[in-house]
């Protein structure tokens, strides 16, 4: 009895001191733990993702994946492998588990170290978001003590969803729902029973026990899974069995990007770190862009096809690198994929390996790991480069191109194998709708990979005979008509300043005399742009052209600016045409249309200024609308990178912002009708009047409701189409980077056996390609636009030759429009002369 006693009181004493130590313990730790209560309301760092106006995915940013899933998302055997895995008594512990405990003390106590684990599922959590991984004695107190407070907090069934979700399981995937797509691509619900296992293993070694990093250690980490799942009785035998015996296929699986819309992405990361700065990375906000997929994907194919186009026309610049020379050993098939895996894909080109050469053909393995065969077609192109302007004559053989060991650029194309290369020029694309800027399709380069530089919003480069559209709007302000007459004729200007003459040139240099605006404009003759700003005036022309949200710094106070020395980004040429394009309306380009936050709440807004045309008008004037903008211009508007109007987050409808007018609907319509011409040209063509202009090539699309003007600098150092139909505005431009070089020209065979040099390079036949290519795509389900008259639009027969009136129906008259109260007065008959021209030639002086 007196054992039994003693024992009681050793017992007694030995439970009041663990009581007075843990006490102890926890008012020594107390202030240090954390406010447990935020778990409450936590919000757990998911990545940011961006799409497409249509929902279509095009990047993920942060660097967490995570997809967070409620309890009831997560199928029952996932729960049951992490508990049966991680803390088979979870359901019955409150937050620790005293066995383990026991077990964790016992090993410290014979080992001298911490090197036993009894971690329940609610002290994972509390040391996943409070605290360290360290093995310290003070940290699993404190994990103790926060477990027990969230126990108090949470259910059991909270306190699991938040585990699986938080828990981090390698390659930066947080959470099961992460894990399953990262390492099998699936959506959790469709992970089979060995595949939950392997996730389910993971928390005791994610690094080293996923299948990515290694099959084996996985492969055993399941099994052990399996195990306790058999053992705790929520698999049977047979379940266990069949698991064990499945194969493991697992590789990495990115976020599943749906459009390829890098620059666009671009923009909006820089947009939502800006507007929330680096939060923005994990706050699982879902930014809605602007871009049309459609648009995009055509944008996208139509600017990387021409730029290959362009780069074949002028030669092959040989392989990236050789391998191994003639007379060395080849490479093996697998060391050759070895290394090709280390090489970069840019889009559709892939890094491949020559192996073999015949005589019309070669063989090569490419980064898919495959054998494939260039065939003659895909490589008779390549011509040996020498400079931008010269290519060596056409290859006979495949043996003139290539050789074995040589590492080279590819691509499949129309079913087949050709020999490519990464081009040394690059290009830019942008579409935005006239009625509010929204941009559809934004191409800044090449690849995005190859360059970041985003062309479309960032390039500032001379826009070449694009401008000449706002020349002639201010010359239609300023009271020109399209009948009247400028004279075509060079001109020899002495420039002071330069100490020399200035003798600015049609290209190509054929003149015409005295010619009509319309067809001044349409066919790009220079001499007439320069003749048409001396009369408006060079300070009054770059005041009308800041109208178009052009910056006064942009424009050179000179005459060239009628020959495009003005310089201008992709996107504010945009800008300008959408100005005709819509009637007459400023619209700021704007990229993201709303922003949700991971719950699908409404976060942000766009406003944008819309166009409020004349129809529009008359239904606000009914209303008794008094706060419409109608300016007539607007001075120096500088364009930002984001036109974002007035955002709204909540129930009340925004107010409707409607765009300022800075030209009148007329002139619009009037410079409309030219740019139009520049495709389909004019005149009679079985009576000889027919003519075209420089943009003719868009006649393909067959469609008369589509205009646009071709821009070429000086030396070819730069090729613009820009251009408008139905509800679009797309602009096109290819360039290099290094403004030194010129888009030059290129050889060409004429069937014969004979090599013929090419015009030069320039918009119509280097930019306007991809042009026509987007626009053939952009507006295949558009129905054509009949043509709509604006007020005070009359048309009225005139003299081709003259611009005056005409009584006569025959092929030297046609139908002109004209603002009412500007059509001419005189008829042909009197067969006086009108315009700006002199009756003087070539030596006129200035």
């Amino acid at each position: 009895m007196k054992f039994i006693k003693r024992l009681l009181i050793f017992a007694l004493i030995c439970t009041i001191l663990g009581v007075t130590t843990i006490f102890g313990f926890y008012l020594y730790v107390k202030p240090e733990l954390p406010d447990v209560a935020t778990l409450q309301n936590v919000e757990l760092q998911t990545p940011m993702q961006v799409f497409s106006a249509d929902g279509k995915l095009i990047s993920q940013f942060g660097e967490k994946r995570r997809i967070p899933l409620s309890l009831d998302e997560i199928p029952q055997q996932m729960i049951n492998a992490i508990i049966a895995t991680e803390d088979s008594r979870y359901y019955d512990h409150p937050g620790i588990d005293p066995i383990g405990i026991a077990r964790a003390a016992f090993v410290v106590a014979t080992s001298g170290s911490a090197r036993q684990g009894a971690s329940t599922i609610t002290q994972q959590l509390a040391r996943n978001f409070f605290l360290s991984n360290e093995k310290k004695i003070m940290r699993k107190v404190k994990e103790i003590f926060i477990a027990i407070h969230i126990e108090q907090l949470l259910t059991k069934d909270e306190i699991l969803q938040l585990y699986l979700n938080k828990i981090y399981l390698g390659y930066r995937s947080y959470g099961v729902g992460a894990a399953a797509q990262v390492y099998f691509g699936k959506d959790v619900s469709q992970l089979t029973l060995s595949e939950i296992a392997v996730i389910a293993g993971l928390p005791k070694a994610p690094s080293t026990m996923n299948p990515i990093y290694s099959i084996d250690r996985a492969t055993t980490r399941r099994n052990v899974v399996l195990g306790r799942m058999l053992t705790e009785g929520y698999i049977t035998q047979a379940e266990f069995d069949q698991a064990k015996a499945e194969t493991i296929v697992a590789r990495y699986h990115g976020a599943e990007i749906e459009l390829s819309a890098p620059y666009f992405a671009e923009q909006a990361r820089a947009w939502m770190v800006e507007r929330y700065g680096e939060a923005a990375y994990t706050s699982g906000m879902r930014i809605y862009t602007t871009v049309d997929s459609k648009m995009q994907e055509a944008a996208q194919q139509a600017a990387v096809d021409n730029l290959l186009n362009y780069d074949q026309r002028h030669g092959f610049r040989g392989a990236v690198e050789t391998l191994w020379k003639k007379g060395q050993p080849a490479w093996s098939a697998a060391h050759i994929n070895e290394h090709l895996d280390k090489q970069p894909s840019y889009g559709k080109l892939l890094p491949a390996v020559v192996t073999q050469v015949d005589r019309k053909s070669a063989t090569m393995i490419a980064k898919d790991g495959q054998q494939h065969t260039i065939a003659w077609d895909g490589m008779k192109w390549a011509r040996k480069f020498i400079s931008d302007t010269r290519q060596g004559p056409a290859p006979t053989a495949a043996k003139d191109i290539l050789t074995a060991g040589q590492q080279i650029w590819v691509q499949h194309k129309d079913e087949k194998w050709v020999l490519s290369q990464v081009p040394d020029a690059n290009t830019a694309f942008v579409a935005l709708s006239p009625e509010n800027g929204a941009v559809k399709a934004m191409v800044g380069g090449f690849n995005f990979v190859h360059s970041k530089f985003n062309r479309a919003t960032q390039s500032i480069r001379q826009v070449g005979s694009s401008i000449k559209p706002f020349i002639y709007s201010a010359a239609l302000d300023n009271g020109m008509t399209l009948a009247t007459l400028v004279n075509d004729a060079p001109i020899n200007r002495w420039d002071q300043s330069m100490g020399t003459a200035w003798r600015p040139k049609n290209s190509p240099p054929t003149y015409n005399g005295p010619t009509r605006l319309r067809l001044g404009l349409a066919q790009s003759k220079n001499v007439m742009a320069v003749r048409v700003l001396q009369d408006v005036g060079l300070d009054e022309t770059i005041n009308y052209l800041t109208r178009f949200g052009f910056k006064k710094k942009d424009l050179p106070r000179a005459e060239p600016l009628a020959l495009g020395a003005g310089s201008l980004t992709p996107i504010e040429m945009a800008q300008g045409f959408a100005v005709f394009a819509n009637g007459g309306y400023y619209v700021e380009p704007f990229f993201i249309e709303r922003v949700e936050d991971p719950y699908g709440h409404l976060v942000y807004q766009a406003n944008p200024s819309i166009v409020c045309n004349s129809e529009c008008q008359h239904e606000q004037q009914a209303k008794g609308n008094s706060t419409m903008s109608n300016n007539s211009a607007l001075d120096d508007i500088a364009i930002s990178e984001q036109s974002l109007g007035t955002s709204s987050t909540g129930n009340t409808p925004p107010t409707v912002h409607y765009a300022p007018q800075v030209i009148t609907e007329q002139n619009a319509f009037l410079v409309r009708e030219m740019l139009e011409s520049n495709i389909w040209g004019g005149g009679d063509w079985r009576h000889g009047t027919g003519w075209n202009g420089t943009g003719w090539r868009g006649q393909v699309l067959k469609r008369r409701d589509i205009g646009g003007k071709t821009g070429t600098t000086n030396n070819s150092k730069d090729a613009w189409y820009s251009g408008f139909g139905p509800g679009i505005v797309a602009i096109s431009w290819v360039g290099f980077d290094d403004h030194s070089r010129e888009l030059g020209k290129a050889a060409w065979n004429n069937n014969l056996g004979k090599d013929q040099i090419s015009g030069g390079e320039a918009g119509a036949k280097t930019a306007q390609p991809a042009w026509i290519e987007f626009m053939q795509k952009a507006l295949e389900d558009v129905p054509v636009q009949r043509k709509q008259l604006p007020d005070n639009i009359v048309q009225v027969r005139i003299d081709r030759d003259t611009g005056k009136l005409s009584n006569r129906t025959d092929s030297s008259s046609m139908f002109e429009y004209f603002e009412q109260g500007t059509e001419p007065t005189e008829t042909v008959s009197d067969r006086g002369s009108e315009g700006i021209f002199s009756s003087d030639s070539s030596d006129e002086l200035f």
